[in-house]
């Protein structure tokens, strides 16, 4: 019980801090996940040891579910905050995005892993798996605020946030590959994979998630009529919205982060009237719901098993954040209609933040191939990326609007 206070204590005393200063915090060169993170590593272990995951059970499973949760309601706040039929409009920016730079992630981050770290092909392929998806929670610190408003234009916030949203469940079969090769035969795991992880855990997801977004919609928009809806309750609706989708779809056997997404991208599409509400959202999900569990990951973190990770473990770590996704969207930027240029390029390029969705991934593997190195290596490159994304996003975000400036209209 003693531990239960404390975490409370001490999760929602970081969130009123961050709160407090988030004005100063957003022109700094802090990011508000980066000071959680921290805030996590001084209650946790290595200094303050207030607080220790594993003794409140399985580590790995606190932290996948946990995890799970959190992307469940960001995801739900992505997919609300985009206009009014994005995907439609932005189709063919996404297909670049997701068709072919996301598969050149996974195997440029795969490769590095199997040079830099020496693991086996499979083993490394599944690491390259766990860091192939942009962070929605990470990403939306970039793409929201008055820094970032004021000084990218619309298109790129809300194609980073796009494909942000839909490449965390479609990362789904890129895990679950090597997963199933490292368990079962070659052609009984294409197979499985094909059969169940495409057509099913994904396929299902997209109907499934479209279906209940689509009803919950036609249902608010009767309360609506029938005046039985406040306006007030809207923000609750759709969070339980996220978690009623993400619970069922686990239940029928499918991807239930992907279902999410496409829930609330069905959603949006049938709700009319005021966006402001559904932007709140993900503010509000932000504050009560997301920060919390970058304190966990902070408490969690495998400090040893860094050490043994060495040089090479920094080595991948660099060399990742510079070449799992700039060199793809640099050389694909011409076919994508909403990255107008070399700017947008480098931009784009470089904030393909790894955040929640990778540690999500990471326990999913863990607990399913027991490898500690996937663990050890994806939460060093995570805590990287949070670091360096969260220090760079507000004066790179700067320094691009000034270059549009300086080139005007």
């Amino acid at each position: 019980m003693d531990q239960l206070n404390i975490a409370l204590v001490a999760i929602g005393g970081v969130v009123m801090v961050i709160g407090l200063l988030s004005n100063p915090i957003r022109r700094s060169f802090l990011s508000t996940p980066l000071i959680a993170l921290l805030a996590g590593v001084l209650i946790g272990p290595l200094a303050f040891d207030l607080l220790e995951v594993s003794r409140w059970g399985d580590q790995t499973t606190i932290l996948e579910q946990a995890t799970r949760v959190t992307l469940a309601i960001s995801l739900m706040g992505v997919a609300l905050r985009l206009p009014e039929k994005f995907p439609f409009h932005s189709w063919r920016s996404l297909a670049v995005m997701l068709g072919l730079v996301m598969p050149l992630m996974w195997l440029a981050s795969g490769l590095l892993a199997y040079l830099i770290l020496g693991l086996p092909l499979l083993a490394a392929l599944l690491l390259g798996a766990v860091l192939t998806p942009t962070d929605p929670v990470v990403s939306s610190t970039i793409v929201t605020g008055e820094v970032a408003e004021r000084n990218l234009p619309d298109r790129l916030r809300h194609l980073l946030s796009g494909e942000s949203g839909a490449n965390d469940g479609l990362a789904y079969p890129f895990v679950f590959l090597p997963i199933l090769l490292l368990a079962h035969p070659p052609e009984e795991a294409l197979t499985h994979w094909l059969v169940h992880t495409l057509l099913w855990e994904v396929g299902v997801a997209v109907l499934f998630g479209a279906a209940l977004g689509y009803a919950a919609g036609r249902l608010v928009e009767w309360g609506k009529a029938e005046h039985t809806v406040e306006q007030t309750f809207f923000l609750a609706y759709t969070l339980a919205l996220s978690l009623v989708v993400l619970g069922s779809a686990k239940l029928i056997g499918s991807d239930g982060i992907l279902a999410v997404f496409v829930a609330g991208v069905a959603f949006d599409l049938v709700v009319k009237g005021d966006r402001e509400p559904q932007e709140r959202v993900q503010e509000v999900g932000t504050r009560f719901f997301i920060l919390p569990i970058f304190v966990l990951l902070g408490m969690s973190l495998p400090w040893e098993s860094w050490l043994r990770l060495g040089w090479s473990g920094v080595a991948l770590a660099v060399a990742v954040l510079l070449l799992r996704r700039l060199p793809a969207v640099l050389a694909l930027w011409p076919l994508a209609g909403q990255i107008r240029g070399w700017r947008d390029a480098l931009f784009l390029g470089w904030f393909g933040p790894i955040g929640v969705a990778a540690l999500y991934y990471a326990n999913l593997s863990l607990r399913e191939t027991g490898l500690e190195a996937v663990w050890a290596a994806g939460s060093l490159i995570i805590c990287a990326s949070i670091l360096v994304h969260g220090v760079t996003a507000a004066p790179l975000t700067r320094l691009y609007g000034r270059s549009r400036e300086k080139e005007g209209p």
